[in-house]
């Protein structure tokens, strides 16, 4: 059904969830996975126009994707990572076409009215720029258990 599976992780509790699902998931379809990460501070947006090393934060966010693509790996699935930087609902959306993704696998909040507005929904402007599907899953904070 699908073969190569688009992760956004954003480097929170909130990417449990999807990296769960989208092992199961994988592994029946044997899907491979690509996980993405989207800097959106100043000096990532800009890194184009700069001639900068890459910053501690994008360091991290880079050991980040590369600890759980090591997980999945484990688990025999094929796993690249992608760090990028700018705008992370346009950035998500080209990746999957960029990476040939038949699907876009992702965590969300769960923000409603205010809130989104408040906060934005990367989950629904990805929805809007790619013709790729995208799953969504609601992510739960550690801290947060479910009711």
């Amino acid at each position: 059904m699908y073969h190569r599976i688009l992760v956004p992780l954003e480097h929170t509790d909130y990417d449990d969830a999807i990296v769960a699902h989208v092992r199961d998931l994988a592994k029946l379809c044997e899907a491979s996975v690509v996980l993405i990460h989207v800097a959106d501070g100043w000096a990532a947006r800009n890194q184009h126009q700069l001639v900068l090393r890459e910053s501690s934060e994008m360091q991290d966010d880079r050991a980040y994707l590369e600890e759980r693509a090591d997980a999945l790996e484990a688990a025999g699935i094929t796993t690249e990572c992608v760090l990028a930087g700018g705008d992370p609902g346009r950035e998500i959306a080209a990746a999957a076409d960029r990476e040939r993704c038949d699907l876009v696998a992702m965590s969300t909040h769960g923000h409603r009215g205010i809130q989104d507005l408040l906060r934005g929904s990367v989950a629904n402007e990805v929805r809007h720029h790619t013709t790729v599907p995208v799953l969504m899953v609601r992510g739960v904070p550690r801290h947060v258990h479910p009711t």
